[in-house]
C-alpha cells in the first residue's frame, strides 16, 4: 500500500517504472520526475488502463476514490474509460450549448444590424449582469425561476431600467436558441410581470421659446473648453442623437456643400434598406465647425476626448456641461432633449411639416406607398428648414439678451 511519504520518496530512474497501491491502482514514475496515476482493469476479457490524474494535483485519497468509482461502474457492466469519454463529450456539448456560447453567437449575428454603441451596450448587459450567473448553464436546462433570480439581482441594486433591458436580451437569446433547434421551450417567455413595471419617462427638454432662448444664451456664455462649448452649441442647431454628435468625424463633414453625412453604421435604428443620414449644415453650424477646425481638424474626431484624442467626447460630457450651466438634466434639459425641443418648436412655432421634421430626426418614416426612409427625401425642404430653424434660434437669443422675449407664431406659407 502506498502512502504520501512513500510517493514523495520515489525518485526517477533511467526508465519509467510503476509502484502498485491496491485494486489495480498504481503510480507511474517517469524519468523526468512526473508521477501519473493509472488503474489497470479488465473489460470483456481484455486488460485496459484508466488515466486517473497527475500527482500531487490528484492526491492519493482522490486517486483511490476514482478507483472505487471505477470498480462500481465495472460491477454495473460499465466500462470506466468509455464512461469517461461519454462524460467528456457531454461536457463539450453542454459548453457549445451553454447560455454564454449561444448568447455570443446571437450577439455576433445581430450586431451586424446594430449601431456600434448599441452592440456595446447590449454586450455590457450580458457580460456584467447575465453571464456571470447563467453563462455556464446548458440553455436547454434553464428554468424560468433562474432567469427571475438573475433579474432580481439587478432590481435589488436599483437598476430597474437595466433589469428590463436584461429581460429583453434573455428573451431574444432564448428565442434564438429555440429557432436554431437547441431549445424546445423558451423559459424567458414567462418573464412578463416578474419584475416591477418601468416608469415611463421622457427626456428632459425645454419646449417654450422664452426658456429655450435663455438656454441658448447660457450655452454661448459657457466657460468650459472650446470643444465642449462648440459641441453644446451645435446640439440645438442639428438636434441629432448625442452619441452621433459627440462621435462626429471630420471625414463626415462637407463644409463646401454644407452637409454632415452620418454613416448608416452609426445610426441607432437602421435596416438593410436604409442608407446614410444627411444632416444639412446651416450657416451658423458651418461657422462653428470652421472655427474649431484649426484646433481638431488634424485628427479623426471633431470633438476629441481631452485625455485620449483617439476617442471622442461622450454624451455625459454634454450633460455635465448643462449641469454646470445650472440645468437639471433629469427634469429640465438633457443632451438628448434637444431633439424633443426641436421637434416641438419646429412644429408649433415654425409650422413646418411633420414629415420633414421626422426625416431630419432620422426617425423611420414611410410614405403613402409604404416605402421606408430615404436619405434624400425632402432634402431641399430640409435644407431650408434647418436654416430657418437656426435663424429662429438666433432671434430667440437676441430677444433674450434684449430682455424682451416674445413667443410668436412663425408659421410657414408652404406648410400646407
Amino acid at each position: 500500500m502506498l502512502t504520501d511519504t512513500k510517493i514523495k520518496a520515489l525518485k526517477p530512474r533511467e526508465k519509467p517504472f510503476k509502484v502498485s497501491d491496491s485494486g489495480g491502482l498504481f503510480i507511474l514514475v517517469n524519468p523526468n520526475g512526473s508521477k501519473y496515476w493509472r488503474m489497470k482493469y479488465r473489460w470483456l476479457g481484455k486488460e485496459k488502463l484508466l488515466a486517473v490524474g497527475v500527482y500531487p494535483k490528484v492526491s492519493l485519497a482522490n486517486a483511490r476514490k476514482v478507483r472505487d468509482e471505477a470498480k462500481e461502474q465495472l460491477a454495473n457492466s460499465i466500462d470506466p474509460s468509455l464512461y469517461r469519454q461519454h462524460q467528456k463529450a457531454k461536457r463539450e456539448l453542454e459548453a457549445e450549448n451553454s447560455f454564454a456560447a449561444i448568447a455570443r453567437e446571437w450577439h455576433e449575428r445581430q450586431s451586424t444590424t446594430w449601431a456600434a454603441i448599441t452592440a456595446r451596450r447590449i454586450w455590457a448587459i450580458l457580460e456584467n449582469d447575465i453571464l456571470p450567473y447563467l453563462g455556464k448553464r446548458p440553455i436547454a436546462e434553464l428554468q424560468t425561476f433562474e432567469l427571475v433570480g438573475c433579474l432580481n439581482r439587478i432590481v435589488d441594486r436599483g437598476a430597474l431600467e437595466t433589469a428590463h433591458k436584461a429581460r429583453q436580451v434573455m428573451n431574444q437569446v432564448c428565442r434564438f436558441a429555440k429557432q436554431t433547434g437547441r431549445l424546445e421551450h423558451n423559459p424567458a417567455s414567462d418573464l412578463v410581470g416578474a419584475i416591477p413595471p418601468q416608469k415611463v419617462s421622457h427626456m428632459a427638454a425645454i419646449t417654450t421659446p422664452a426658456e429655450f432662448g435663455r438656454l441658448l444664451v447660457d450655452i454661448e456664455r459657457y466657460q468650459g473648453t472650446h470643444i465642449i462649448r462648440t459641441a453644446l452649441a451645435l446640439a440645438p442647431l442639428l438636434f441629432q442623437r448625442p452619441g452621433e454628435l459627440c462621435g462626429m468625424e471630420w471625414s463626415e463633414i462637407d463644409l463646401e456643400q454644407g452637409f454632415w453625412t452620418i454613416p448608416r453604421e452609426k445610426k441607432k435604428e437602421r435596416n438593410q434598406t436604409e442608407g446614410d443620414h444627411i444632416v444639412p449644415l446651416c450657416k451658423q453650424a458651418q461657422a462653428l465647425l470652421r472655427d474649431i477646425q484649426p484646433l481638431t481638424g488634424h485628427g479623426k474626431y471633431v470633438f476629441p476626448n481631452q485625455r485620449n484624442h483617439e476617442k471622442a467626447i461622450t454624451r455625459e460630457a454634454l450633460n455635465k456641461a448643462l449641469r454646470n450651466l445650472g440645468y437639471d438634466t433629469r427634469h429640465q434639459q438633457c443632451a438628448h432633449g434637444f431633439r424633443a425641443s426641436a421637434r416641438t418648436m419646429l412644429d408649433e412655432q415654425l409650422g413646418l411639416r411633420i414629415e420633414w421634421i421626422e426625416h431630419q430626426l432620422a426617425h423611420k418614416v414611410k410614405d403613402a406607398l409604404g416605402n421606408a426612409y430615404n436619405r434624400t427625401k425632402h432634402l431641399p425642404e430640409r435644407i431650408d428648414m434647418m436654416q430657418r430653424w437656426a435663424d429662429y434660434l438666433d432671434s430667440l437669443k437676441r430677444q433674450t439678451v434684449a430682455g424682451n422675449v416674445v413667443s410668436g407664431e412663425f408659421r410657414s406659407s408652404v406648410s400646407a
